[in-house]
């Protein structure tokens, strides 16, 4: 069995859905440290100007808090930025907004109180979209686990009972295959490549790569998922 592991992350990038649908579980790494500055909270989707960077605020209480304690900071305005950025700004007038528009402006319209619940929502919101029925289970769900890193992970993989990881290529400089061979399991790298598609917005300029998938569903529709793939197979 195929095992991929990724912390959650607000409106996921195509590299964690490609990770996800690659595996026959995903595990979303919810009880390690939040990550300041990181990508836990924030991606990029596109507008007329160009990309433009979408950020959910947190309050900050411990530099040791879990992602899945982190909680947003609701007295700001988030949400209603967020939504007027990718629709009125953003999507409204994508080949695909009216068929998904509606579920989108739903998750906005609920008052998030922590930031684990708004990332699963946007992630399931796309799993589901694209056709992913991958199993995905919470590592706070799992028990306890006593090791760091590539420990910390492969133990996941043993608890689930995978033969295999799939890893993404950010974590070459620490995870060591080695460590997962003591208990059992092989390390996989993903070796992603980005597809490019039709971006209604660019109108013949210049590819836009790297933003949140909401821009590959609203650009394609849930056939873009066939591009994610048809890289992974074109490039190994």
């Amino acid at each position: 069995m195929r095992v991929a592991m990724h912390q959650p992350h607000y409106l996921p990038w195509l590299g964690l859905l490609d990770k996800a649908d690659r595996s026959d579980l995903f595990v979303v790494l919810d009880h390690v440290q939040y990550e300041r500055r990181g990508w836990q909270n924030r991606n990029y989707i596109a507008s007329k100007s160009g990309p433009v960077l979408l950020t959910v605020p947190v309050v900050n209480r411990s530099r040791n808090e879990q992602i899945r304690d982190k909680v947003i900071d609701r007295t700001r305005p988030w949400r209603e930025k967020h939504l007027r950025a990718i629709s009125e700004h953003g999507y409204r007038t994508a080949p695909f907004w009216k068929d998904f528009g509606p579920e989108i402006t739903a998750i906005y319209d609920t008052d998030w109180e922590r930031l684990i619940d708004i990332s699963l929502a946007t992630t399931y919101f796309i799993f589901n979209a694209f056709g992913i029925t991958t199993p995905v289970v919470r590592s706070s769900e799992l028990g306890e686990f006593p090791g760091q890193k590539s420990e910390l992970l492969a133990q996941i993989s043993a608890k689930v009972g995978a033969d295999t990881m799939l890893s993404g290529d950010g974590a070459r400089g620490y995870v060591d295959p080695e460590v997962f061979r003591r208990y059992g399991v092989e390390v996989e790298w993903q070796n992603f490549r980005h597809p490019e598609y039709p971006q209604f917005h660019r109108k013949g300029g210049e590819f836009l790569p790297r933003l949140a998938a909401v821009d590959l569903l609203l650009n394609a529709g849930p056939e873009g998922m066939e591009l994610v793939r048809a890289a992974r197979v074109t490039d190994g």
